[in-house]
């Protein structure tokens, strides 16, 4: 009985001490996260300018107003212009020093992670300046070096013209590609050695060893870099839009969802108008990150 009693109150015990940890970031979490998306999606039924006292009930119509805003399919185009062209530069730089790295027995190995991890502990607005410089088409470093290259004058102005969406990627890429090496790199140092002592003995190319062992034993952290980049993209990339190009740019060339929904709600005070654009980031988000995630499922291979 005293044994079932001392069970009992241990297992309380446990539970309680579980709880005080758990409790204090779940209640961050609803009112720091969920409460705010549940506002949002409240607020876009409603015309609201964010500084009135009145709610007017609109139902849909900010919908309906999205679907005839021109601007609208140009934020869609510039995001998802990011998001593939970031998934691509991510993994392709990613996954090729994350190998070299390990695979190739560099010297200074821990040297280079450092190196590459430094954009990402930079501040957005920093990177935003830095490259605004680089970019610059009088004395940016980008036109100096070309023409320094062809002995003529360019002064192309990258952030002026109507594909200047483009020029957002390096920045982009350079900023935040650290993370996913680091991450890529912790997948590849779990892979036992003996795999590739084996495959050696076989006489494997290193191709060979990366499309057989590397790649699949490491696509769950290939997988969590993708998804991660596209969260981060649809959500975030006003940021580095509002400080290169100012108000998404030449007519809105570089104009994205998040800037567009900051301009509406904070430019104009059209604070509900802006949260239905917010819906229709949080719409699209779920929608990319679920059939990337069907598309990049993998079976688990469990090493034994």
């Amino acid at each position: 009985m005293n044994n079932a009693k001392r069970a009992g109150s241990a297992k309380v015990k446990r539970n309680a001490f579980i709880l005080a940890f758990i409790l204090p970031t779940l209640l961050l979490y609803l009112v720091f996260g969920i409460y705010p998306l549940l506002k949002g999606i409240y607020l876009s039924l409603f015309d609201w300018s964010g500084g009135s006292e009145t709610y007017n009930f609109i139902g849909l119509d900010n919908f309906k107003e999205m679907m005839n805003d021109d601007v609208i399919p140009k934020t869609i185009r510039n995001d998802y212009i990011l998001v593939f062209g970031k998934i691509i530069g991510f993994m392709l730089i990613s996954v090729f020093f994350a190998v070299a790295l390990t695979r190739f027995n560099i010297k200074g190995s821990g040297f280079y992670r450092t190196i590459f991890f430094i954009p990402n502990v930079l501040s957005v607005v920093v990177v935003g300046v830095l490259w605004r410089y680089v970019y610059n088409p009088n004395v940016g470093f980008l036109n100096s070096a070309i023409t320094a290259i062809t002995g003529k004058t360019y002064d192309f102005a990258w952030l002026g013209d109507k594909w200047s969406i483009f020029a957002l990627l390096p920045p982009s890429i350079w900023a935040g590609v650290g993370f996913t090496i680091i991450l890529i790199i912790a997948g590849i140092l779990a892979i036992p050695s003996s795999l590739y002592e084996a495959a050696e003995i076989d006489g494997a190319s290193q191709w060979r060893q990366f499309r057989l062992i590397t790649l699949p034993l490491s696509w769950e952290q290939i997988k969590t870099s993708v998804l991660w980049i596209v969260m981060t993209t649809l959500s975030g990339s006003f940021v580095i839009v509002s400080i290169m190009t100012y108000e998404g740019g030449v007519d809105n060339a570089t104009q994205v969802m998040g800037s567009y929904l900051y301009m509406n709600a904070f430019k104009f005070g059209k604070f509900s108008y802006g949260s239905a654009i917010g819906v229709l980031i949080l719409i699209l988000s779920f929608i990319t990150t679920v059939a990337l995630q069907k598309l990049m499922n993998r079976e688990n291979i469990e090493l034994t």
